[in-house]
């Protein structure tokens, strides 16, 4: 299915083909006050509808997250994520249409992101 979404006042439109059946809800610093539930995506299912110039991107520790947000509205509808930099990490909340309801929702510890990261890939066991 195609999905269209976006940011609140409109300047960032986007599109992203998949099946939306799960997110991930993380409980790190950012993602917690963002709300943001987690729907990560390839790269080739997802399309940027509006100039890449009207987003702003924040970025820290590691660096290689890219947080993009509207700089009007300030609203995260997507970002480049550190567990998977090749991917696109849509924000469901930002999907129009969708009632998150029905969807399910798997939690993350990202306040412990390392310790996750590695029980996530079947390590320390």
């Amino acid at each position: 299915m195609t999905y269209r979404g976006g940011c609140h006042c409109g300047r960032i439109v986007f599109e992203a083909q998949g099946t939306l059946d799960a997110v991930t809800q993380c409980n790190c610093s950012i993602c917690a006050k963002k709300a943001y539930l987690h729907w990560i995506i390839p790269r080739e299912t997802f399309r940027l509808l509006t100039p890449s110039e009207h987003l702003a991107t924040y970025s820290f520790n590691t660096g290689v997250a890219k947080h993009h947000f509207c700089p009007v509205c300030g609203v995260a509808p997507f970002y480049i994520p550190r567990s998977d930099p090749d991917k696109i990490d849509v924000n469901a909340r930002c999907i129009d249409g969708v009632d998150l309801s029905k969807v399910k929702i798997v939690y993350f510890d990202g306040r412990n992101w390392e310790a996750a990261m590695a029980a996530e890939r079947g390590e320390n066991r």
